[in-house]
């Protein structure tokens, strides 16, 4: 039962990257919107690939002083029924990580480039921070050095969402900023996206594909999967309500802008992330509530900064998955963090 459980959210998890797909396509330009998708298809298969060559053993091998692993390359030595369950389940992980960045440097970098990168990420990067915190997840005698000073991150609001946001604030400071999205005197110009629709069945995609992101890292099929996702439906119903809220305060003729609603409810999903298995149904709330507030500010910070963030990528995954990984410390039950 828990292999299939793993398999079920694995295949959530993996149809998340058709959500990634239709969430960008429909904000940024139609003229590009092919190159997103490509981008899309491109980075799933590279982090898979990458992650099998070597991620995965930098991620989950036996621990170097609890900084990187250092077996298992190519799953060698890895052959039981969960061990297969187990990399696939990280794999779609991995991919997730490096889809992420796409946002973040959409209409402005080059294919093969940006394919580079998406080996880099799911095969290094990520692997080597996520063995910091994650470093026992198969082989449960190590940990890492994160992991031994208490860090405490259930299914990757910082593990994963944070280190891809930051991977793309620092990609996107560098690529500059789209022609026209900021005038001459720094102030920013909308470059509105060709279809918003596409975006919400995008935003509806990654919500369902969650229950497999949050509830899949139990990495058991048994009754706490069930508390894991009341709290991933919950967390991003406050969100999007919190930032529904905040549009039509901020609106004259009550006109509410979607693209806001959107990216609050992506946000109470990654704030929810870190701590959906130890917070409260109350906890859920107030985490997507925060997260809502965090993604708002987080956006106004990023334009003061003159950085062009298409998707929002920095504030919703990288701002909001640092806050999840706080609050989880803050609304949890004592108890539920020893």
């Amino acid at each position: 039962l828990n292999i299939i459980w793993i398999m079920i959210a694995a295949g959530l998890v993996f149809f998340m990257q058709a959500g990634f797909t239709a969430l960008e396509t429909g904000f940024i330009r139609a003229k590009n919107s092919i190159n997103v998708a490509i981008k899309n298809i491109g980075d799933m298969i590279a982090s898979i690939l990458g992650f099998w060559l070597f991620g995965f053993a930098l991620m989950f091998g036996a621990t170097q002083s609890g900084w990187v692993g250092t077996d298992g390359f190519f799953l060698e030595g890895y052959d039981k029924p969960f061990d297969y369950a187990f990399f696939i389940f990280q794999a779609v992980f991995a991919g997730t990580a490096a889809t992420i960045v796409s946002g973040a440097v959409a209409e402005r970098m080059q294919f093969k480039s940006y394919l580079i990168g998406a080996i880099v990420i799911a095969g290094i990067i990520y692997p080597i921070s996520g063995h910091w915190i994650w470093g026992g997840g198969l082989v449960s005698s190590q940990s890492g050095w994160l992991a031994e000073l208490g860090f405490m991150d259930f299914a990757g609001s910082t593990v994963l969402h944070s280190v891809g946001a930051w991977v793309g604030l620092a990609a996107a400071m560098v690529l500059g900023p789209r022609i026209g999205r900021f005038d001459k005197d720094g102030n920013p110009q909308d470059i509105q996206g060709h279809n918003i629709s596409i975006s919400a069945i995008g935003a509806f995609i990654l919500w369902f594909g969650w229950f497999g992101f949050n509830g899949g890292s139990t990495l058991v099929g048994d009754g706490s999967v069930t508390l894991v996702i009341l709290n991933t439906l919950l967390a991003p119903a406050a969100g999007g309500a919190t930032c529904f809220l905040y549009s039509m305060m901020q609106s004259d003729s009550a006109v509410i802008e979607v693209e806001h609603v959107i990216n609050g409810l992506l946000a109470g999903l990654v704030g929810i992330t870190a701590g959906c298995a130890f917070v409260t149904p109350t906890g859920a709330i107030l985490i997507g509530i925060t997260s809502g507030i965090v993604f708002m500010i987080s956006e106004k910070l990023i334009l003061k900064m003159k950085v062009d963030d298409p998707i929002n990528v920095v504030s919703v995954h990288g701002s909001c998955g640092a806050w999840g990984t706080i609050a989880l410390a803050i609304f949890a039950p004592l108890e539920n963090l020893s």
